[in-house]
């Protein structure tokens, strides 16, 4: 007879249920996805969407493209991927920046700074906003995670300009959109075109020794525009 479900099982029994492989944990699909990511956002980044391969990402993973499929369901809905996670990270250190204690001069340029800092270190997202740019943004128009991500930054620029106005000290015609396109302009610029700037002119915009000196411009520009009358 069978045992009842009140006797333990043999050793040996409990070795041959313990050996069924289960489901894939939670964590480490997670971590497999994550690796998918960081490959491919190197891949898109360096050959571009039409460029890259996703036979190529699967080889320098520790998955398989049938498995990069079934995360991602195709080469496209994997590069959206790429580009959403690549927009949430400065979306996020942007909506988590402490500046309400600051003056408004001070916080703009503490806002500044963080997108010179965060651009300077990730090039490949330069990269992939430029490669998204020549094809008219029509992946990332694709994408519903990415509709109104970049609200959190308006927010964050939309107070510190309202207490710059409370306060006399802002001009009262520019909106918080004006002033992202002049920190993304110069933050962006010194990345995307380093190393035409370099060839043309004999200067390297990332220079470590002139970086602290970039930094200070792009903050001095920002108060200027902003306080000028």
């Amino acid at each position: 007879m069978p045992p009842s479900a009140a006797q333990p099982l043999p050793d040996e029994a409990v070795r041959s249920v313990a050996a069924v492989p289960g489901p894939p944990r939670q964590r480490d699909a997670e971590r497999t996805r994550a690796e998918i990511l960081d490959v491919a956002t190197s891949e898109f980044a360096d050959r571009g969407y039409a460029g890259a391969r996703v036979d190529e990402i699967a080889a320098k993973t520790s998955t398989t493209k049938r498995m990069i499929y079934y995360y991602f369901g195709g080469k496209e809905q994997l590069y959206i991927a790429v580009l959403e996670r690549a927009y949430k990270r400065i979306r996020s250190l942007e909506q988590g920046l402490d500046v309400e204690h600051l003056d408004p001069v001070q916080a703009v340029r503490e806002l500044a700074g963080l997108t010179f800092d965060h651009h300077e270190a990730h090039p490949d997202f330069i990269r992939l906003v430029s490669i998204e740019n020549i094809h008219r943004a029509e992946h990332i128009s694709r994408s519903e995670a990415l509709s109104g991500l970049a609200n959190p930054v308006l927010d964050v620029l939309g107070r510190i300009l309202e207490r710059g106005w409370d306060a006399g000290l802002f001009r009262d015609d520019v909106d918080a959109l004006d002033v992202h396109q002049v920190i993304s302009s110069f933050c962006v610029f010194r990345t995307a075109n380093r190393h035409t700037w370099r060839a043309l002119f004999g200067r390297d915009m990332l220079d470590p020794e002139r970086r602290d000196q970039q930094r200070r411009v792009l903050g001095d520009l920002l108060v200027a525009y902003l306080t000028a009358r």
